[in-house]
């Protein structure tokens, strides 16, 4: 187990780990082979996405930075957020009057520029004029996360909408019917993606008359949910060898924010 040490800001609190802990243990909590508690594994790997280490350059007062990335990838490997980010969305849902499972699901991409790590599986977005990688997301109408994957940044941002549309309805047990999405998935290829998995596609345009920054209907939701993930360093570029990583370090921000909210919640009961 690790010694006493100041905390750090990105540190899960009581709260928060009494949400998470059931999520995490993925045998006893106290085997005779674990050297570092789950906590403080948990914490050094909140650091590493909320400031943008290098995984060798972890604190020497947190667990050492081989047996950090070797349990996050054994949590990452069983969809342990993914579980925590579907269980805490439908408690924030219910909190806000809402039921459990949505009917609506808001859907965009983001590009990641590439780094020497992640360069080789890089593609050119020529909108961005970016080299490197593009997630794509669908959340709810709270910006809560619903599905998430990656891909280089050269894909077609419709020719995602039918595996974003299948991940949606399996995680909200076909609850969506309708999509909101920018002027990127218009045309009839995307609409029969989603329309295979019974969701609809509604494009919401920019007005004609746009000058500056206009607010979309529906689709800021997205757009917060992305500024939500800028805040964790780590998200900023693609720094992961893997795209499976980079996805699922995405998912770990993601449930962390709803964690805290949750946490919130309970602390005010």
């Amino acid at each position: 187990m690790t010694s006493a040490r100041k905390p750090y800001p990105s540190d899960v609190s009581d709260d928060e780990w009494s949400l998470v802990v059931p999520y995490l243990t993925l045998v006893r909590e106290d085997p005779p082979q674990r050297q570092h508690s789950l906590r403080e594994l948990f914490n050094a790997l909140r650091y590493v996405v909320r400031y943008g280490i290098a995984w060798r350059a972890m604190p020497n007062d947190l667990p050492p930075w081989f047996a950090v990335y070797q349990q996050t990838q054994r949590w990452l490997a069983a969809k342990c957020f993914e579980a925590l980010a579907h269980d805490l969305r439908a408690v924030l849902r219910m909190k806000d009057g809402r039921p459990a499972e949505p009917t609506a699901a808001i859907i965009d991409s983001r590009t990641l520029r590439s780094t020497p790590e992640s360069g080789t599986r890089a593609g050119y977005d020529g909108a961005k004029r970016k080299r490197g990688s593009k997630v794509h997301v669908a959340v709810d109408t709270l910006g809560h996360l619903l599905a998430l994957h990656v891909t280089p940044a050269n894909h077609d941002d419709r020719a995602e909408v039918g595996r974003l549309a299948e991940a949606i309805q399996q995680v909200t047990s076909q609850s969506v019917e309708l999509a909101y999405v920018d002027q990127g998935y218009t045309g009839t290829r995307p609409a029969a993606a989603a329309s295979e998995h019974g969701i609809a596609l509604e494009v919401v345009k920019l007005p004609e008359a746009k000058r500056g920054f206009v607010l979309l209907p529906r689709r800021w939701v997205v757009e917060r949910s992305f500024a939500w993930a800028t805040r964790c360093r780590r998200l900023v570029k693609d720094y992961e060898r893997y795209a499976t990583t980079l996805a699922g370090l995405h998912v770990v921000a993601f449930a962390c924010f709803m964690m805290k909210n949750a946490a919130a919640i309970m602390a005010g009961a």
